[in-house]
């Protein structure tokens, strides 16, 4: 069974969002390198980055853009591809094919039958 293991908040104001969820909730929180990207962290993690609590989840906070406007779930996955066929023959959309993250691994999006949109996660 494909576990959540994310969360992604889109934000107008990066700064703003930052300190909001940091002054309300205590999570902490580091700007990704090179990118527009925010990683939080809602719990304590290992060395692999990993929360220290079984099932608990941390997540990130990207600038809000088409179309990924609405808080998401991500889903980790065995095979990106393979998800995201599935996707597609169970009558839903692939709006962001697979994307290569640092080298951590890969990400997609796709819109369910209902219209959410929901985030995939495959391990490098």
């Amino acid at each position: 069974m494909d576990k959540v293991v994310h969360f992604e908040i889109p934000a107008d104001d990066l700064e703003r969002a930052k300190k909001f969820y940091k002054t309300i909730f205590g999570w902490k929180m580091d700007t990704v390198e090179g990118m527009e990207y925010i990683l939080i962290e809602t719990m304590p993690v290992d060395e692999n980055h990993m929360p220290e609590e079984p099932g608990a989840i941390n997540g990130g906070m990207m600038k809000r853009q088409r179309p990924l406007t609405s808080p998401i779930i991500t889903i980790n996955v065995q095979n990106i591809d393979d998800a995201l066929k599935n996707v597609k023959k169970m009558g839903g959309e692939v709006v962001k094919g697979k994307m290569p993250v640092a080298d951590m691994g890969y990400t997609a999006y796709f819109k369910d039958t209902e219209g959410n949109i929901i985030g995939l996660w495959q391990n490098k």
